[in-house]
């Protein structure tokens, strides 16, 4: 268990704030520069392409427990067939209309999301979220995100379809599968980990999808700071071990990543299929393209991330 003492210096050993300037909202995703986004494009091969996310249904992972109010999306119809005006030969019209959360199936937190000791990323305010929204560090912020993308597959190192429930995925972790795959991660890149958890989702177990999962442990954010990564996402809930192994510390990598790094992060994508296009051929790397919906204010960003490989 590690103390707080232990956990601030922790904080202070990935913080990048006034790295980029005072009134930087993009955090790491300024390390996406346009020679990184080439380095993408090279890593297209066989052109193939996998969709990152899950469906926008009243079937999601969302139960309106654990995070408070969240739910999954609700559609509706608001026309029907409706003709534009009494001729017959007039054009008719259906449309939906939709209520959701930011955050309900595949997304990307946002900045905001998150504020530690009354503040956020670059030592902006935590009040700078108010009813309305986020003043400051909103989605919008985080502008197009494509770059190279990086797929760290923890379960299928462990030799496993899905990891044990709360598996600790620790900066060691992290390591070893990096070396095993042989393609490091770099600067700029965006880290995938797959636990294998999302197929428990797949297979309409959702309740096992909620329950005690694997997930990052308190130091996996060193790994992504010493090597420079962009953002992260994880293909399951909560992103990181509940409870935490850090004492009275709730949410520590979400504090590390999004408060202290700057670090956007991504829950519910799910890895799956392109996880057995990377074993079968052993390639790792992509172009990822994951610019979240451009929601002004919002706290997290829903987001349907393309890997091209």
């Amino acid at each position: 268990m590690l103390s707080v003492a232990e956990f601030d210096k922790l904080a202070e050993q990935v913080s990048n704030w006034g790295r980029w300037g005072a009134d930087d909202e993009r955090g790491t995703l300024n390390l996406i520069t346009p020679e990184v986004v080439r380095k993408g494009t090279a890593a297209v091969v066989t052109g193939e392409t996998f969709s990152l996310a899950m469906s926008l249904s009243l079937d999601g992972p969302q139960n309106g427990v654990g995070v408070r109010g969240r739910i999954n999306p609700v559609r509706t119809m608001l026309a029907v067939n409706t003709p534009m005006s009494p001729s017959p030969d007039s054009a008719a019209y259906s449309d939906d209309i939709v209520v959701t959360p930011t955050q309900a199936a595949t997304h990307w937190d946002a900045l905001a999301h998150c504020s530690h000791r009354g503040v956020m990323y670059n030592g902006v305010p935590a009040d700078a979220v108010d009813a309305s929204g986020a003043t400051r560090l909103g989605i919008e912020s985080a502008g197009t995100v494509v770059s190279r993308g990086v797929l760290l597959d923890v379960a299928r190192h462990e030799g496993v379809d899905v990891l044990p429930e709360r598996f600790p995925v620790t900066r060691a972790a992290l390591e070893a599968v990096e070396r095993a795959q042989g393609k490091p991660v770099e600067e700029g890149d965006i880290v995938l980990v797959r636990t294998g958890q999302a197929s428990r989702f797949l297979a309409a177990d959702v309740p096992g999808y909620r329950r005690s999962v694997p997930a990052l442990d308190h130091d996996a954010p060193l790994f992504f700071h010493e090597r420079g990564a962009a953002a992260v996402a994880i293909d399951n809930m909560p992103m990181e071990l509940l409870p935490s192994n850090v004492e009275d510390v709730v949410l520590p990598v979400h504090i590390l990543c999004l408060v202290m790094m700057g670090m956007i992060q991504g829950q519910n994508w799910v890895l799956e299929d392109l996880a057995a296009a990377c074993a079968r051929d052993a390639r790792h790397t992509f172009l990822l393209h994951a610019t979240p919906e451009r929601f002004p204010h919002s706290t997290g960003g829903l987001v349907n991330p393309v890997a091209i490989r």
